[in-house]
């Protein structure tokens, strides 16, 4: 018994020497990665400025090619990807490789349905729903916010709610270089991130709220453990939202493109996600048949 006793007071030590070293950690990268002084500009920049600069970037994008490195925090435990991403926005047509597994999205095609090839047993190809449990399980996102739109429209609603102290929110920090290219750098800092709770109206779920507020849908889900699943919620229950997407974000922004190619957010529990674009070409032709299942190097 006396051993026992001892072996489980050691595995509590252990659990709370792990917490406290994991929020050491936290507070170190973000010491790190803010301790660096703001500046007021960035080459003629101001902060403002330079986010009006990315967002018009954005809005010109007619393709994209990318590699992306995706880590996302899935049950407490950081979960890596690596993708090859073929993306045309209008209309809205996706090719996704994630060594092995293919998938192809056209928009008005397929029922709505992405075509998925597994790689793997059962070794037939799948008609799968974007939002379904199959391909979103254990992801951030759906392939449906892929690109830059989706980052666009989370940057447009975090000035809004910055309002006349932009300043305070977005600061400038000094750049850096990424992939071979330099960058400018925009630390996104809502310290006052909390949550607040919000009673579900007649026809929305996780989803359609965290588009409205433009926050996170998972974040949503993850802090409200009664819900097993984004559509679980009904008209009159109360749940938890956040009250912006992130407590820190560190944007990194190609000085040629005025693209971001590299995001790190961070919740109120720690690092939450990260996105490194590689090899991003903007605006070069894909051909049509790169959008269909018969392309000569696709495996469907």
């Amino acid at each position: 018994m006396k051993v026992s006793l001892q072996a489980e007071i050691v595995k509590k030590m252990k659990r709370a020497l792990g917490k406290i070293v994991l929020s050491s950690l936290f507070l170190a990268i973000c010491v790190l990665n803010t301790s660096f002084a703001p500046v007021k500009r960035v080459e003629g920049y101001t902060a403002k400025e330079l986010l009006d600069k990315v967002l018009n970037s954005i809005a010109n994008v007619k393709t994209l090619r990318y590699n992306l490195q995706c880590n996302e925090r899935i049950k407490g435990r950081m979960q890596h990807t690596e993708s090859q991403v073929k993306l045309q926005v209008s209309p809205r047509k996706l090719y996704l490789s994630v060594r092995g597994p293919e998938l192809l999205w056209v928009q008005g095609e397929n029922n709505g349905d992405a075509l998925v090839n597994p790689g793997a047993f059962p070794y037939i190809n799948l008609n799968l729903d974007p939002t379904g449990a199959l391909l979103r399980k254990d992801q951030h996102h759906t392939i449906h916010e892929m690109g830059l739109q989706y980052l666009a429209d989370i940057l447009k609603d975090g000035i809004k709610r910055a309002g006349d102290k932009l300043d305070k929110y977005f600061m400038l920090l000094p750049e850096e270089k990424y992939d071979g290219r330099f960058c400018y750098k925009i630390s996104i800092n809502f310290a006052d991130f909390t949550w607040a709770p919000y009673i579900v109206k007649a026809g929305e779920d996780m989803t359609s709220i965290a588009r409205k507020l433009h926050v996170s849908e998972y974040m949503i889900l993850e802090n409200n453990p009664k819900y097993s699943w984004y559509t679980d919620v009904k008209p009159g229950e109360t749940i938890k939202v956040p009250d912006a997407y992130a407590k820190l974000t560190l944007l990194m922004i190609d000085k040629e493109l005025f693209l971001p190619v590299n995001n790190k957010v961070f919740d109120d529990k720690g690092l939450y996600e990260t996105y490194e674009y590689y090899n991003l070409k903007v605006n070069t032709p894909i051909a049509p048949e790169e959008f269909t299942r018969d392309y000569k190097d696709y495996q469907f």
